[in-house]
């Protein structure tokens, strides 16, 4: 969180993201055209990093409509229940409300109605699966665990 949407906030955002697993080589960085999401800083940060950006169409909410039901959640479920004294505290909230709720407890929709945080360790305990070797007899790597 910052006072200004700068390119450097997106690269801090998505560094912070690779550094714990959560984007990998080969990904994909869906935004819209803002500018710190076309800037020279993001684009560099990810030809490094294997992440190809993708940008919607003008005026399309639908191109981006999963961000915009999180950012919908956020406002609803959290922000529009109370103020914050300073930035920090709102901060804070933000990050317990994503953390301690959004990711561990509130089913989603565009993922089945499974908790992200499940749906994650499950994705994770695939991937050790596969590249361990652990592979079905047709080569297959079990998709639940």
């Amino acid at each position: 969180m910052s006072e200004r949407m700068t390119a450097g906030l997106a690269v801090s955002a998505l560094e912070m993201a690779w550094s714990r697993g959560y984007v990998a080589g080969g990904a994909i960085f869906h935004s819209d055209r803002g500018s710190q999401y076309t800037s020279r800083a993001l684009a560099e940060w990810a030809a490094a990093h294997d992440v190809r950006l993708s940008v919607g169409r003008t005026g399309s909410c639908h191109d981006n409509a999963v961000a915009e039901s999180f950012f919908a959640t956020l406002k609803n479920e959290m922000c529009s229940l109370r103020g914050w004294a300073t930035r920090a505290e709102a901060r804070h909230a933000v990050v317990e409300f994503i953390e301690a709720y959004y990711n561990r407890q509130r089913p989603h929709s565009t993922i089945g109605y499974q908790i992200p945080a499940e749906r994650m360790e499950a994705f994770m305990s695939r991937m050790e699966t596969a590249l361990a070797g652990d592979e079905g007899p047709r080569g297959e790597v079990p998709l639940a665990a």
